[in-house]
């Protein structure tokens, strides 16, 4: 497969997103062309590869996942940058899964207020979220994503040859993303190879950010399934992965919108299917509490007077404001539930199943085929 090219139209912050094995290469022209002398790499995987800048750099070891993404990993980065003596000509990497690219992306927005940022993302969810569009956030105690900034990148290089040695559960996070795809406007991408699936996120979004970049209105589809979906990662101290839960959350949001009568049954098992055949868990954790989901839910950024959801419905999906709280709660006691270590211990530990490419196939061949699964457990 050859390399995919997907721009990103934001006048002069626009740029482009390369979507194929071997794009990683094209570093060092980005970096050139950016009239950059020093860069700093903020890499999550140092001992794999260390990416070729071009230029004067400085290589800094990155711990991906939900606990690293706070303040102090922001503040800790920027204190590099001052001692390698970063300008604001120069240039920040990112190499790594979603948190990485987060937290590298925030603290590129603060430096020295804005210094370019080039995003490789390394793990699925990055590709196809995390790397594009210009959100960085990191957590607080309270929640997840609640500081940030938009800062778009550069250049996005999704060099697909990266996904071929990710675990399967790390997949199936990015999985998780693609699925809920299927309801805000990129088609059914059941079947096609991994590569085409990613190009076709990749695609949805950028579009969806050149028409409202700064979030006011329709960039609010993206987040189907992420009210729930954000509230369960905190609710398992992060032990569902981001994509495990927006994949529940999916399935959560055409129960409800069937409950709210925007959808018929066809279109709220439609949900169920989708999140099965990416071989996602689709049930509740056992044990979480649904009137603390629903105290978290009220802290999501879409929330206003009422509980806000990006639903399904006649038109397709849209932000759904002051959705009644007794729903969502009869919505969620509804739903079934699994202990947290069957929701993921399957896809984390065991071989490769028929649901998503196997990990030591190349990605470019493997098309995602249906797998057989339960509402409690990934395959």
């Amino acid at each position: 497969m050859t390399a995919t090219t997907i721009p990103v139209p934001l006048g002069d912050r626009s740029y482009d997103v390369l979507v194929g094995p071997g794009v990683r290469a094209s570093l060092a022209e980005v970096v050139r062309g950016l009239g950059a002398k020093r860069a700093v790499v903020v890499s999550a995987r140092p001992a794999e590869w260390v990416p070729d800048t071009g230029v004067e750099t400085l290589l800094l070891p990155a711990r991906d996942g939900e606990r690293a993404k706070t303040l102090a990993t922001v503040e800790a980065l920027c204190g590099e940058f001052v001692r390698f003596g970063l300008t604001r000509s120069d240039v920040v990497v990112s190499c790594g899964g979603g948190t990485t690219t987060d937290v590298v992306g925030l603290a590129a927005a603060l430096y020295h207020r804005g210094v370019a940022v080039v995003h490789l993302p390394t793990s699925l969810l990055a590709q196809v979220d995390a790397s594009v569009g210009g959100k960085t956030a990191v957590n607080l105690p309270g929640g997840k994503n609640l500081v940030g900034a938009f800062w778009q990148p550069r250049a996005v290089l999704c060099d697909t040859d990266h996904l071929s040695t990710l675990p399967r559960r790390e997949l199936l996070n990015g999985l998780g993303e693609i699925a809920r795809c299927h309801f805000i406007g990129a088609g059914d991408l059941r079947g096609l190879p991994l590569a085409e699936q990613i190009a076709a996120s990749v695609t949805l979004k950028a579009g969806i950010v050149a028409a409202d970049e700064r979030d006011a209105g329709v960039r609010h589809l993206l987040n189907y399934g992420h009210t729930l979906g954000h509230a369960l990662e905190v609710a398992t101290g992060f032990g569902l992965r981001h994509g495990e839960a927006v994949a529940i959350g999916t399935v959560f949001a055409g129960r409800l919108a069937g409950a709210l009568g925007r959808i018929g049954p066809p279109r709220v098992a439609e949900h169920l299917a989708v999140v099965r055949h990416y071989g996602l868990p689709a049930a509740l954790p056992a044990g979480v509490d649904p009137a603390a989901l629903v105290r978290q839910m009220r802290r999501d950024k879409k929330a206003v007077d009422g509980l806000g959801f990006v639903l399904d419905g006649p038109a397709g999906a849209e932000l759904v404001r002051d959705v009644p709280e007794d729903a969502v709660v009869d919505v969620l006691a509804g739903m079934p539930r699994a202990p947290l270590d069957e929701l993921t211990g399957p896809a984390a530990t065991g071989a490769p199943a028929t649901g998503t490419p196997a990990t030591d196939a190349p990605v470019t061949d493997a098309p995602v085929t249906d797998a057989p699964v339960t509402d409690a457990a990934p395959a």
